[in-house]
């Protein structure tokens, strides 16, 4: 193994994606033979022994890749403070994954799991700008002002959002589905862009990452991504 550092190690043993890697090390719980190391920068080589709250340590060869669909009410991290259910406990897999990126508690859909730090670093890092597709039920019918609003840019908290699409898909007596794409992943951002133009969400559900759809995945199911559409992501 050529020398690599310590926050790479540590996503391609499947701990964290490389950012929250990089908070483990902050916090002065990663040892490279024994020693703590709690500063970027710092490579590890063929030999070393690294640990994670006193546990080895062992990158695996074998990647996995998975896409699940979400029922509301599971956490995307792999443990949560509160002991909610988490979306790791739906995939039945030897190798230990975690969620790329993440939907929020109360919304459904698509959402990937992997032990490949890169291919997380890839997918989540806004710079690659991938598209993600939800379907949204929300309180009213939007008219044509704020869904040009929504479109070109809302200002949420303090930063406006990127340029986004959305369509109304179907009215009902004070309620309207719509189909939302942006290309950006902040927390709870669709949400939040729907409150921003008086339409708070009721139902929301994530349908389609990049070229990838749940297509007739069924809530609660998961699969193995195939080698095309793997590559497609990538």
């Amino acid at each position: 193994m050529e020398e690599i550092r310590l926050q790479k190690y540590l996503a391609d043993a499947g701990i964290a994606s490389r950012r929250k890697s990089e908070e483990l090390i902050n916090r002065g719980i990663v040892k490279v033979n024994g020693v703590i190391i709690n500063h970027m920068g710092f490579k590890v080589k063929e030999g070393d022994i690294v640990e994670v709250n006193d546990s080895v340590l062992h990158i695996g060869s074998n990647k996995i890749y998975v896409m699940l669909n979400k029922p509301a009410g599971y956490v995307s991290t792999s443990k949560d403070q509160f002991s909610r259910k988490s979306v790791v406990d739906l995939v039945d897999v030897n190798e230990r994954i975690y969620p790329v990126g993440r939907l929020d508690y109360d919304t459904s859909g698509l959402i990937l799991l992997t032990n490949d730090g890169d291919f997380t670093y890839k997918m989540t890092h806004p710079k690659h700008e991938m598209k993600k597709v939800y379907i949204a039920l929300i309180e009213g019918i939007p008219d044509e002002k704020q869904l040009t609003s929504f479109k070109n840019g809302l200002m949420i908290e303090d930063y406006i959002t990127s340029p986004a699409k959305i369509r109304i898909i179907n009215k009902y007596t004070n309620k309207a589905k719509v189909e939302i794409i942006i290309h950006e992943g902040k927390n709870r951002q669709v949400r939040k862009m729907c409150d921003a133009i008086g339409h708070p969400v009721l139902e929301l559900k994530r349908v389609a990452i990049g070229d990838l759809s749940l297509g007739e995945l069924k809530e609660g199911q998961w699969r193995h991504l195939t080698k095309e559409e793997l590559e497609k992501l990538k």
